[in-house]
């Protein structure tokens, strides 16, 4: 028995337990619960429609794409409606989800992805097959092939509004592929292949989404993809999945709350904004809070409450953050995220390497622990990728970060901030923190390549060579009451600072036992006050010069 099938089966014993009482009329459910036999349009008039009236069978051995669509075209002709899945196994392909329609797995349901035709053959499962990707030739070259397609999904919407999908069931993506496998040597990756579902719920140019209390077990390239998509409810989640978890990219007034992420291979909670729609568009206005992310469980065990981790020997990149980018064309503008706790993953990234604005962002109330890169890592380039001739350097600036604590950063990394020559980070403020860097690194380290065309990741900079904030092209950075703390003695500097101007440091705690508490190349306007980890001093301008 496979990994999944026996998580499925465990899922499945629970039983299909009562709704919520707030969830439908009472009359609605005595007739689903009371009248097995009663009509589809009976239950129709109660605003409900069981997709076993319409033909599902609910075995997880035969298709029901069918009798699921026809429940929600139902449901949307009626002008809106309940479609119900009671506990059961729904095989399916790809679903199209209407406006006014409402989704409900109830406990016990699980979702399943049926499988994607393999390698050299045309069709999948009993000769089913996803939705063609829908061409988009003109925007390919600006993002990953996954961003740019939405209907090779087992559920997917485009240009729809007022729809949720709620419930306590799974949607379990065990038939779609994640984008990583190839055909052969200098072949597409597999989820260009047609016929192929690579997205558990995919939705693009849509408004009045709420998304809440399932679960996403294995949800492709993308548990979920949200391009264009407005005025968005996130809430209760539970994502356990082998690439990103959701991404919320070119969408505005988002709420993305109490929700749990594990994803080793990829991002866990991602805003984009990419050029994906043909045009750059903000993500904007949204709030992250109460969300646990991280990247070192193994696959299932999330779900499943085993949560077992992946051994050193699986090497695993444990990935699972949240990110702000990669791509990054339209901009980020008014983010708040409050209230998270990150474990065996990486750190929060800010990035805008493709024209983004990304501005006034807030993040406070962080818990952090066993990281495998640095806590932050900001990061403003100038890869471009966007149409040539409208694609120019963005900013990255107003960043306020507070209150974060975290145990065990990794040693080769400490957090970076870091612009180009030409285009500087600006306007950061840190206060309240607290870090507990593994140390135990000895000699000196060169400073990284400033690489600023490249992909963006704080991996490609290599060991940094300071062990707490390695700080390059910056204007105008405030720290308070900031405070390093290595579990094992490091001789590198806590601080390094690479054409730096306007930097004050207010009540800093580090080690002073080397004597190289700051490293300072090419720095204007300093200044060090009420500290532990240096003397007070103001300086106007310095060369080199260690503190």
């Amino acid at each position: 028995m496979s990994q999944f099938d026996a998580f499925r089966r465990s899922f499945l014993r629970t039983g299909a337990a009562s709704l919520a009482a707030a969830s439908f009329p009472a009359a609605s459910l005595a007739v689903a619960a009371s009248s097995p036999r009663a009509t589809a349009e009976k239950l129709g008039q109660q605003g409900i429609f069981d997709v076993r009236q319409y033909g599902a069978t609910g075995d997880g051995k035969t298709l029901d794409t069918r009798a699921i669509q026809a429940a929600i075209d139902a449901a949307a002709t009626a002008g809106g409606g309940v479609v119900l899945f009671p506990a059961g196994s729904y095989l399916s392909f790809s679903i199209h989800l209407k406006s006014f329609v409402h989704l409900h797995l109830m406990q016990g349901a699980t979702l399943i992805a049926a499988d994607s035709p393999q390698p050299g053959q045309s069709t999948g499962y009993n000769g089913g097959v996803y939705d063609a990707a829908e061409p988009n030739t003109a925007w390919n070259a600006f993002q990953d092939y996954g961003h740019n397609h939405w209907h090779n999904s087992l559920i997917w919407a485009e240009e729809i509004h007022d729809f949720s999908i709620t419930g306590t069931g799974l949607i379990w993506g065990r038939g779609l592929s994640n984008g990583r496998g190839r055909k052969g040597d200098g072949v597409p990756f597999i989820a260009e292949q047609p016929g192929v579902g690579n997205k558990a719920i995919a939705l693009k140019n849509c408004r009045n989404l709420l998304l809440r209390d399932f679960s996403i077990l294995k949800g492709g390239h993308f548990g979920i993809l949200l391009t264009g998509v407005d005025n968005v409810t996130i809430d209760n989640l539970k994502i356990d999945t082998d690439r990103d978890g959701m991404d919320i990219d070119c969408c505005q007034n988002v709420r993305v709350t109490n929700c749990t992420v594990n994803s080793p291979w990829d991002d866990g909670i991602c805003p984009k904004s990419s050029y994906a729609l043909g045009y750059a568009r903000p993500t904007r206005n949204v709030t992250i809070s109460d969300c646990f992310v991280t990247g070192c469980y193994q696959l299932g065990t999330v779900l499943d409450g085993s949560f077992r981790k992946y051994a050193p020997e699986d090497h695993i990149p444990h990935t699972g953050r949240i990110k702000c980018g990669t791509e990054s064309n339209g901009g980020f503008i008014n983010i708040t995220i409050a209230n998270c706790i990150f474990e065996g993953c990486q750190g929060y990234a800010l990035e805008s390497v493709d024209g983004a604005l990304l501005e006034d962002v807030t993040i406070t109330n962080t818990t952090m622990r066993d990281l495998v890169t640095g806590p932050l890592f900001l990061r403003l380039g100038s890869r471009l990728r966007g149409p040539a001739g409208k694609t120019q350097v963005g900013t990255l600036r107003r960043i306020l970060i507070s209150n974060l604590v975290c145990h065990n950063a990794p040693a080769r990394f400490g957090s970076i901030f870091t612009g180009i020559p030409n285009a500087s980070i600006e306007d950061v403020k840190l206060s309240d923190i607290y870090i507990e860097p593994a140390g135990g690194v000895s000699g000196v380290i060169a400073d990284p390549p400033e690489d600023e065309n490249q992909y963006p990741d704080p991996n490609r900079f290599g060991e940094t060579p300071s062990y707490g904030f390695y700080l390059r092209h910056l204007r105008n950075l405030e720290m308070s009451h900031v405070e390093l703390a290595p579990m094992l003695p490091d001789s590198r500097p806590a601080f390094s600072l690479v054409s730096v101007d306007r930097a004050d440091f207010f009540g800093i705690t580090a080690p002073r036992a080397q004597g190289n508490v700051f490293a300072l190349n090419n720095v204007t306007n300093l200044r060090i006050g009420w500290s532990r980890a240096a003397d007070d001093i103001a300086l106007a301008n310095v060369t080199s010069r260690i503190l």
